[in-house]
């Protein structure tokens, strides 16, 4: 059995459907059961990893966890502690290759995950452990540029000349399902990321490709894309942090690619141009 925390995000359904495609028996963990709207023959249960008390009776026959950096809160040591004492042989961490900058250029700590201490609990855990640095997603593009996309044929965002190696979400997935029901990734930090490193103009033409449609990318100042995206409702903590990590590393690379997906699946990773290929609808108005 697999106990999996973070199941209805985007990278818990996709682990999940990895495990299930390989004859694994998965549990998940939710808040709200009844809105999981997960795969049949998935047991969902009601609990909280933030507060290990409501967990204790899900690791029954529990061989491997998946530890989503976005569910403990403070609570990951406690939470794998607990998993130790009731048989728990394995967990996977979902973390990050920018782990360890600081914290003011890790915008998603403002969304709630803590990869750091993901990492750190499952290494201190006892348990045999791996830890999936994951660069940033690609489906991060089409948070941030779809509805530009969307509405016409200019992107304005900063810093044309920023790259990074995005991660297809997939390809993170297979890996995570690897190391959860073997023993070949145990106590290993995997640097997960894209075959190639891309700017975001480049990023932007691959988009332009798969949809057959003239995109140009619009350099816009950070102040002035901060200014929207608040208006536009994002927290301003997520905001400025994320500005300052584009501004950071504006003039040289944040994550070169590794070739760590490829070690691991014995293939190379997607690349971003196949990522949009098979995402290219929601780019598309209507």
């Amino acid at each position: 059995m697999i106990l999996i925390t973070g199941a209805t995000g985007a990278v818990g359904r996709l682990v999940i459907q990895q495990l299930v495609a390989q004859g694994a028996r998965v549990r998940t963990v939710s808040r709200s059961p009844r809105d999981a709207a997960l795969p049949y023959g998935v047991e969902v249960v009601q609990g909280d990893p933030a507060r290990p008390g409501t967990m204790a009776g899900h690791f029954a026959g529990v061989e491997a966890v998946f530890l989503h950096p976005r569910t403990f809160g403070d609570s990951a040591e406690r939470l794998l502690a607990l998993a130790a004492e009731r048989g728990v042989r394995r967990v996977v961490a979902l973390s990050a290759m920018n782990i360890d900058d600081p914290f003011d250029l890790q915008p998603s700590r403002w969304r709630g995950d803590r990869n750091k201490e993901a990492e750190e609990a499952a290494v201190a855990s006892g348990l045999a452990w791996t830890s999936l640095r994951a660069s940033s997603f690609a489906g991060n593009t089409l948070q941030a540029w779809g509805a530009q996309i969307r509405a016409g044929d200019v992107v304005r965002y900063v810093h044309a000349g920023f790259r990074e190696s995005l991660l297809d979400e997939r390809d993170l997935a297979e890996v995570a399902a690897r190391a959860l029901l073997t023993d070949m990734l145990a106590n290993l930090r995997l640097e997960l990321t894209g075959p190639e490193s891309l700017s975001h103009e480049e990023t932007v033409a691959a988009i332009a490709a798969a949809l057959g449609r003239p995109l140009r990318f619009e350099e816009v100042p950070s102040r002035a894309v901060a200014a929207h995206l608040i208006a536009n409702g994002l927290p301003e903590p997520f905001v400025r942090t994320l500005m300052a990590r584009y501004d950071h590393y504006a003039d040289h690379e944040q994550h070169p690619a590794t070739a760590d997906v490829e070690k691991v699946l014995g293939r190379p990773a997607r690349t971003y141009a196949k990522w949009v290929t098979d995402h290219v609808a929601a780019f598309r108005n209507g």
